[in-house]
């Protein structure tokens, strides 16, 4: 019972300390003159992402035998996975569930967002102009190849493979410096920030307290995601889970709940742009820093279940960006993207079995 009661109370702290982040992540991103875009992939994804890829590095360098050193491999297969479909799928939800919500209350009324910026596209509605479409398409472009790579190195051997781990962090290298120098279009739109929690009273808060909230939050985030993935892996044997299942199925969903919260948070706020954009920049470190830890420090081979999770991963980024580049990506079929998830997890009971 005790092990249930944290897990809720993990996920509540989760939730209450990511809205505080976003918060003051979108004030520091005012701070440092970057475009609203680069707010998501950029600094919500490395902030959330961050404590994920300490967990690898400690992983890859202090494992005792290699098997132990291969916990942090399935953490680099497994965060790509779990963003490509639940996080995806759960923004797409939320929409479905907001615009449902707003024609409600406001029959045959246009649904305007709560900031005020624009009106949100009905369910059947692609999400977002064509060029907005083609940015986000853009990002996926980017993971894409780099995830293919990453899966094919693990199924050869070759002396000098931990050398291209070096590779992934150039390569991440370049996408961080293209977000940053990224035009500041998406800045016209003249979204008012809400004042920092720090302090609530002032219109424009000291930068002191910006990066004191935003390095406050992250701790707070960073532990609650790991006491709430050890409570997992207690919940998961109660269940009738195994332990391979639990840490295939289970724990990826757990470590990315950073990056599902903030989605949920900012498509409340009616600022759908920076959920996705928080979504795709995260998958970007994910698919370049965990796996150069892993290519450094660790034999990097698949087994049956990697691959298996590394093939759904490209079916589900593949369905996206077809979407994207028909204009067709509406909030149905956003959420759509949670089903490969469900595949995943009947392909991968019946691979260990």
């Amino acid at each position: 019972m005790l092990h249930f009661v944290l897990l809720i109370a993990c996920a509540v702290a989760i939730y209450l300390s990511c809205e505080w982040f976003v918060n003051a992540v979108e004030w520091l991103g005012e701070r440092l003159n970057v475009g609203r875009m680069a707010v998501g992939t950029i600094l919500a994804a490395f902030g959330t992402a961050l404590p994920e890829s300490v967990v690898t590095l400690v992983a890859v360098t202090t494992g005792a035998t290699p098997e132990a050193k291969d916990i942090g491999v399935g953490a680099a297969m497994g965060g790509p996975l779990a963003l490509a479909t639940v996080a995806y799928g759960v923004t797409g939800t939320m929409l479905l569930l907001q615009r449902r919500k707003r024609r409600a209350a406001a029959p045959g009324a246009p649904a305007a967002e709560p900031d005020g910026t624009a009106a949100e596209p009905r369910p059947e509605q692609a999400l977002g102009s064509e060029r907005e479409l083609r940015r986000l398409a853009k990002d996926q472009s980017w993971f894409l190849p780099v995830f293919v790579v990453k899966v094919a190195l693990g199924l050869v051997a070759f002396a000098f493979k931990p050398v291209l781990g070096l590779a992934f962090f150039a390569v991440y290298a370049v996408y961080f410096w293209r977000e940053i120098r990224g035009d500041h279009e998406e800045d016209a739109e003249g979204v008012e920030l809400e004042p920092l929690k720090f302090q609530p009273k002032a219109a424009s808060p000291a930068t002191w307290a910006v990066v004191a909230q935003t390095l406050a939050t992250l701790v707070v985030i960073f532990f609650a995601s790991q006491l709430f993935v050890h409570q997992l892996d207690a919940i998961g044997p109660m269940l009738g889970l195994s332990a391979s299942v639990t840490a295939l199925l289970l724990s990826p969903v757990a470590t990315e709940l950073p990056e599902i919260m903030n989605a949920v948070i900012w498509v409340r706020q009616g600022k759908t742009k920076l959920a996705l954009a928080n979504i795709s920049g995260a998958m970007m470190i994910q698919a370049t820093v965990p796996s150069g830890l892993g290519l450094l420090f660790t034999r990097w081979q698949f087994d049956a279940a990697l691959l298996w999770s590394g093939l759904i991963t490209m079916a589900a980024i593949g369905y996206l960006l077809l979407t994207m580049r028909a204009h067709r990506l509406t909030p149905g079929r956003l959420a759509a993207a949670a089903g490969f998830y469900v595949v995943f997890g009947l392909g991968l009971l019946a691979i260990l079995r």
